[in-house]
């Protein structure tokens, strides 16, 4: 019995301790390449992905899409889902509804700038499933001077 009881403690270390059961931290999906070069956040069952204006020099209004994928990459249809994005940059403060806008894809329109320092966080609710919350700050510049794109 003790035997057994040691090698279910161990096998359950080293899953805990494996990359894959790292692979979802903010610090690993950074180093990944976004499929449409927004940053990749994980939230709950998902991966959603923000994409913003990179380069809106003044307060205007300016897309904001979100598309949803699940841990493997597989893109999550988004009919009937719903959500909601807080944006943040510099001293504005805008929200944008998200609906549905092709396959895995929910897209709103929020009044922002493009700045380094934006902070975005994005709700999203599948019908019956709680919502789930994803923060970003999808134009952080790294210390090296080029864009961070998933810090």
């Amino acid at each position: 019995m003790k035997k057994t009881l040691f090698l279910i403690a161990a096998a359950s270390a080293l899953a805990l301790t494996s990359p894959a059961s790292l692979a979802h931290t903010d610090d690993v999906l950074n180093t990944q390449k976004a499929p449409n070069g927004g940053q990749l956040r994980m939230a709950g069952a998902y991966h959603f992905e923000l994409v913003v204006a990179k380069d809106s020099k003044e307060a205007k209004d300016n897309p904001v899409l979100v598309y949803v994928t699940d841990h493997a990459g597989a893109k999550v249809p988004t009919s009937g889902a719903s959500g909601a994005a807080t944006l943040l940059a510099g001293k504005l403060k805008s929200s944008a509804t998200l609906a549905p806008d092709d396959d895995n894809r929910l897209k709103g329109i929020a009044r922002y700038v493009s700045t380094p320092d934006m902070k975005v966080v994005v709700s999203i609710s599948f019908p019956g499933k709680p919502a789930e919350q994803a923060r970003f700050t999808p134009l952080a510049v790294a210390k090296d001077g080029h864009a961070d794109r998933q810090h």
